[in-house]
């Protein structure tokens, strides 16, 4: 059946503006990097460190897709960290605004939320190898 996970495509709403935040605050790479003149559209692939990928798209005047509160579709997409403190400090020096860590009730892992340009909420999970 599934072989694993493979990507998660975005619709951005200032394709610039996302290219900067994933690439150089998040540290994906880029795989490939398309304008595509039909549709007046970019999109972008990225490389997630530690596996997966994500494409990012711009359209001209996308649409509002309501993410809060607790509306169906994606509720957010979470990163796994081996170090929670330091990609926290990470974030917020370069001016990214993360809640305080909270440890996951069932699990006992640490955990936080930040938020994308556009308002997605992003996880970080930090997972401790036994």
């Amino acid at each position: 059946m599934f072989e694993g996970f493979h990507h998660v495509a975005l619709i951005v709403s200032d394709y610039a503006v996302s290219r900067e935040f994933y690439v150089e605050t998040l540290g994906c790479g880029v795989i490939a990097e398309t304008f595509r003149e039909e549709r007046q559209s970019w999109k972008l692939d990225l490389n997630v460190p530690g596996g997966g990928s994500l494409e990012l798209f711009s359209f001209p005047n996308p649409s509002d897709r309501p993410s809060r509160p607790e509306a169906c579709g994606l509720r957010h997409l979470a990163f796994r960290v081996a170090n929670l403190d330091t990609v926290v400090a990470h974030l917020q020096s370069r001016g990214v605004s993360v809640e305080n860590v909270r440890v996951d009730a069932l699990t006992g892992a640490r955990f936080t939320f930040f938020a994308d340009p556009d308002g997605l909420p992003l996880e970080l999970y930090e997972v401790v190898e036994n």
